[in-house]
Order: C-alpha cells, then structure tokens, then sequence
C-alpha cells in the first residue's frame, strides 16, 4: 500500500501509475542540461531573478540600452577584483548582483536606497 497520498505528496489516482517525464537531462527542444548550462555560463548577458524583474516592475525602474552597458561593466570591474555578491549603485537605481552568475537578485529605487541596509554583499560598484 502506498500512503504518499495521505501526506499530499501524490494524488491517490496517481498511486500505482508510472510517471510520464522526459529522459533524465534532455530539455524541450533536446539540449542537455550541461550544453543548455554551457551556454548560459559563457554568453556573458546579464540575466533577473524573477524577483529582481517583479521589483523593476512594482517600482517603475526603467532600463535601456546604456543603463545595461554600464551595469554590466559594474559587473565585470566587480569580477575582477573577486567580487560575489556586489551592490551596483547606478544614478538613482541600485542593483543587487550575483556576480559569478551575472544575476540582477533585487533592483531598488532611489525612495527604497533611503534608509536601507543591504546584507551579503562583499562589494559595492558606482556604476554611473
């Protein structure tokens, strides 16, 4: 007897039933993981959490063009000097970076840079 379903971790239908998933590795369009991760790793373009890209929204922070050329300069000047995690303060915006992963975490206006203490971070760039 299975009780997976008592504890809500599978209907009780499904109890009995083999999964349905794709090989182990293999993405949508048939990449595997490793060249799918390859490729992310090395094109260097900067990326936003989901959360990063909800605050941009919440907080009207516009981006163009020049604002991304000089975060991701930020970036590369916090890579060589080591950085992990990196505050980029950019005019009136701030960003809070993965470094490694090029990764915006959170974005900031400058209402929320106000009175405000930012935690794990091992840097801080003035971008502008």
């Amino acid at each position: 007897m299975d009780i997976r379903h008592l504890a809500g971790r599978v209907s009780p239908e499904s109890v009995g039933r083999k999964p349905v998933n794709k090989p182990a590795g293999i993405t949508a369009d048939g990449a595997s993981f490793t060249e799918v991760l390859g490729k992310v790793a090395s094109d260097g373009q900067i990326r936003f959490s989901g959360h990063a890209r909800k605050r941009i929204e919440d907080r009207s922070i516009k981006l163009d063009r020049n604002d991304m050329q000089r975060l991701s300069n930020a970036m590369d000047k916090a890579d060589e000097k080591g950085s992990r995690e990196s505050l980029i303060l950019d005019g009136d915006k701030g960003f809070v970076v993965n470094i490694p992963n090029r990764t915006v975490i959170t974005a900031v206006d400058l209402m929320e840079l106000k009175n405000r203490v930012f935690t794990n971070i091992d840097s801080t760039v003035f971008a502008g």
